[in-house]
């Protein structure tokens, strides 16, 4: 099976910056000609227009994933054709149980779980209306499953993909659509910038088996290996990428 994505259309949820952006970067220095989405048009243009000029392929939709009416939008125009789709916009608001307001809660299960299904639902509609099949890749977290404080519903966000993936890739399996997730460990990002560096990430990094956080690129091959043709016996899939830290001791 061909694992290169040349002639290949990705769409990309939340890539206007951190993985979505750098998994825009690398599909399309793979060959796939990558649609970055968001909700700043702005960014993500800005972001096609640097990916091009860099030599790939790729162009930009405005997309809210909490807004049915902004998705349909996008697949009724430019992602009508997409051959793949990465489902990672996703948000987190930390703070203990007992004091997240019911209106935080709702933000991030609109985002992270509902947003999830309803742009794997509209790319679904549209890969079984070409007939070809094709691939939702959704990027779910080791959160998903097991836990951590102060992220109560960030935790049941992610668990919720990672059940989601495996029921959407029972029933679209017949259309040749693949449902599969990576659940991302911990990642040097621009958000968490320096907190590996104090005592309380130096801790974290100690209980990681590998002994260090993931690499932006320690992401790009399972996200390849799914997104292209070499995957095509694989749905349901979970995979993560969290340099041992699911089979930790406790």
């Amino acid at each position: 099976m061909n694992q290169n994505l040349s002639g290949k259309t990705i769409l990309v949820t939340g890539a206007s910056g951190g993985l979505g952006l750098h998994f825009a970067r690398t599909l399309a220095a793979d060959g796939a000609h990558v649609i970055l989405a968001a909700r700043r048009l702005d960014k993500v243009e800005a972001a096609a227009k640097e990916i091009a000029e860099s030599g790939g392929s790729a162009s930009a939709v405005a997309l809210d994933v909490t807004d049915k009416a902004s998705i349909d939008v996008a697949f009724a125009g430019p992602a009508a054709n997409v051959d793949a789709v990465v489902n990672n916009a996703g948000i987190s608001i930390a703070g203990a149980a007992l004091d997240l307001t019911e209106e935080d809660f709702d933000a991030v299960i609109d985002t992270n779980l509902k947003g999830v299904f309803l742009v794997a639902q509209a790319a679904a509609r549209a890969m079984n209306t070409r007939g070809q099949g094709g691939s939702i890749v959704n990027i779910a977290s080791v959160l998903g499953l097991r836990v951590a404080g102060h992220l109560s519903s960030y935790c049941a966000s992610k668990a919720g993909v990672v059940q989601m993936t495996k029921a959407l890739a029972l029933e679209w399996a017949r259309y040749g659509i693949r449902v599969n997730a990576i659940c991302p460990g911990y990642f040097q990002t621009e958000i968490n910038a320096g907190f590996f560096d104090t005592p309380a990430g130096e801790a974290m990094m100690k209980r990681i088996p590998q002994r260090r956080i993931g690499q932006l690129s320690d992401l790009d091959a399972p996200l390849k290996l799914l997104c292209s043709d070499g995957s095509g016996y694989m749905t349901g899939s979970v995979i993560a990428v969290d340099g041992g830290h699911l089979v930790s001791s406790m």
